[in-house]
């Protein structure tokens, strides 16, 4: 295994330095997917680049976590699982039982939910080519064709991460604990 560093503001790259402080005033700490991305202050910018125009969507700030989380479990990140099933909760206020089934790739209670769920679901398992029955299913549902490119968004940013994580082996934080998830074995 080949050990990546989690860097701290002191630590890191001076392009990384400003980012990382700003994490910790704004969270109380720094999350280990920050401090491993540090190291390459051009991946970390992409990163946040990514999320920020993903939270100027159309998407709600609930539909936005149903499409990290359904990415992060499609992808098995474990970490980013367990980080934004604790931030669908806290700071989207979603519904416990939303996040399971998010989890565990179910069906969610909410139908309009569901169908993000399973389009997103649908990008990342067939890498995009979405069939166009698919397409308007997730129109009839009440989406738009600039969701569509949303979702893609969304799922660019997230695979971002992912694989970040996958990479550099990602502990997860102490703030996450209690969402802690572990990827099925396949």
């Amino acid at each position: 295994m080949t050990a990546f560093t989690l860097h701290t503001p002191a630590s890191a790259p001076e392009a990384a330095k400003t980012i990382l402080e700003d994490a910790q005033k704004r969270f109380g700490f720094v999350p280990n997917l920050y401090a491993g991305l540090a190291e390459s202050p051009a991946a970390f910018k992409g990163y946040l680049g990514l999320g920020t125009a993903f939270s100027e969507t159309q998407l709600s700030q609930l539909e936005q976590n149903v499409v990290w989380l359904a990415v992060s479990v499609a992808n098995q990140c474990e970490f980013c699982v367990a980080a934004h099933s604790f931030i669908a909760k806290m700071m989207a206020k979603a519904d416990p039982a939303l996040v399971v089934a998010l989890r565990e790739e179910g069906k969610l209670p909410d139908p309009k939910l569901n169908a993000l769920a399973q389009f997103t679901r649908a990008v990342v398992h067939q890498r995009g080519w979405i069939e166009t029955a698919q397409i308007e299913s997730f129109l009839a549902a009440g989406y738009t064709k600039a969701n569509v490119l949303d979702v893609i968004l969304g799922v660019a940013m997230k695979t971002l991460s992912n694989y970040a994580n996958h990479v550099m082996q990602t502990p997860l934080n102490d703030a996450f604990a209690s969402e802690r998830w572990q990827a099925p074995k396949k």
